[in-house]
């Protein structure tokens, strides 16, 4: 039988996965996928606890969860157009790139 110990089990292998990916990759929509992951990980834990205890204060987090990853959606796919129109490739470090010409700009 499936119990609780086994969704928090891969709840947790599921947030480490996403936190690997934020931090060994530098291309901006892997990136997107791994904040992606987190948060539905979170929400299998919050949902299977809401299961367990049959409260359904859990499950409307979760609910909230959902709706923030949409409009962090819409944040990254901003991101995305503005990165790959100046820069014709998804890498972070064009973010750095910016930062550094702004410093240039000032002096």
């Amino acid at each position: 039988m499936i119990d609780v110990g086994h969704f928090f089990i891969l709840g947790i292998l599921l947030f480490s996965i996403g936190i690997v990916g934020m931090i060994s990759r530098r291309n901006i929509f892997v990136m997107y996928m791994s904040v992606e992951l987190m948060l539905n990980a979170i929400n299998l834990i919050l949902v299977a606890l809401s299961h367990h205890y049959e409260d359904l204060n859990a499950q409307v987090m979760a609910i909230m969860i959902i709706a923030i990853a949409a409009a962090e959606a819409s944040i990254f796919l901003a991101l995305f157009v503005m990165l790959f129109k100046n820069a014709r490739s998804l890498d972070a470090n064009f973010f750095t790139l910016l930062k550094q010409e702004k410093h240039h700009d000032e002096l």
